[in-house]
């Protein structure tokens, strides 16, 4: 790390938490899982900040039997699925996209919901459905999209609806026995839509800090150094220390239109399960646009990979490293789970940067 003013952040937090002292911080985000790996923080903080990876990878945590339900669509005569890259090799029941693909199923890779309108509009007498994966960020861009297929009369597009929640999620996290986790760094990007007021509770309910954070190491020091210095005086406060992209009010636009399409309803979790009020499906004026109800999509209730120890990583119980499989039988062109494959996965993130067990320790 070249930055000296954030070695002069982070050397604070070290002199600052008394000796013998560690607390323990979950970042929530998978992008703040890539840049905290990136810059090695952990060495750094010498044991007094124990920072684990939650589960806020969108991929991470989709569950094993969304992942059948895109296999199954994937694999109809009519469909094209269009999907963000990071879904293309997740396994389910040992077969990803891409295995399909390969096979004969048509799959492509878009950067954004409205890119797979667009195939839509180019391939009329086929049904192109768009895998719904995200978290508040990428729900009104979906939401987007089905508007605009709506309006434009573009009737072969439909969604495949795994988007989710996090503030339900960091309700459990908050309160599960086996975590201990004493504070939170909340992700930029889903805050700039739903604002600070939802993340409330934490500090009310439950009396842990929490500081939203951007994305740059100035910020991440940042975000660290507000913790510790939380924990020293025993005050928990919720805190934007990204107050350049994130007001407290978020995005009410962007809720507005995510609103307009989707409500709030039980969704299935990666190692958590089913978790109420979690997720978004469509409101009933809506329903068309739901591949679900399109092709009639059964349930699929598949157990995990047993060799694959994802959902202990992205809650923050174990590291990548206590995983047999890590580095082994599971790596980025093998992977067993979607911890390895997703771009924002923990797995991904110590296997990329070489980071070792003790920098979990």
């Amino acid at each position: 790390m070249e930055n000296s003013a954030v070695k002069e952040s982070l050397n604070r937090v070290v002199e600052m938490i008394p000796d013998g002292k560690r607390f323990n911080i979950m970042e929530v985000c998978g992008t703040h899982t890539m840049a905290i790996a990136r810059m090695g923080v952990r060495g750094i903080l010498g044991g007094k900040m124990r920072l684990v990876s939650g589960p806020g990878c969108p991929v991470c945590v989709t569950s094993e039997g969304d992942i059948s339900r895109a296999l199954y669509l994937a694999n109809l005569d009519e469909v094209i699925v269009a999907t963000f890259g990071d879904m293309v090799r997740v396994p389910s029941g040992g077969l990803s996209l891409l295995d399909a693909e390969s096979i004969g199923a048509r799959v492509r890779v878009v950067f954004s919901p409205m890119d797979a309108v667009q195939i839509a509009r180019e391939n009329p007498n086929d049904e192109v459905v768009f895998l719904g994966v995200g978290f508040e960020t990428t729900a009104p861009t979906i939401a987007g999209a089905v508007l605009t297929a709506r309006d434009e009369g573009v009737r072969n597009f439909s969604v495949l609806p795994m988007m989710k929640l996090v503030p339900p999620a960091l309700e459990l996290l908050c309160g599960h026995p086996e975590l201990n986790i004493d504070g939170f760094i909340l992700p930029g990007h889903v805050s700039a839509i739903i604002g600070t007021e939802p993340y409330r509770f934490i500090v009310e309910r439950h009396g842990k800090p929490c500081v939203i954070a951007g994305f740059e190491d100035e910020d991440i020091a940042d975000a660290l150094l507000r913790l510790a210095e939380m924990f020293v005086s025993g005050e928990a406060r919720l805190e934007n220390s990204y107050s350049r992209a994130v007001p407290d009010e978020g995005n009410p636009r962007a809720r507005e239109i995510m609103d307009e399409v989707f409500l709030p309803g039980g969704a299935e979790w990666r190692a958590i399960g089913e978790l109420p009020e979690s997720g978004l499906g469509f409101r009933e004026e809506f329903a068309p646009f739901d591949a679900n109800i399109r092709f009639d999509v059964p349930k699929f209730d598949n157990a995990p990979n047993p060799l694959c120890l994802c959902g202990d990583v992205i809650l923050g119980k174990i590291s990548p490293h206590s995983c047999p499989q890590f580095g082994l039988n599971c790596t980025p062109t093998e992977p067993l789970g979607p911890c390895m494959v997703s771009s924002e996965g923990a797995c991904a993130a110590y296997f990329k940067y070489q980071l070792a067990d003790d920098d979990w320790a």
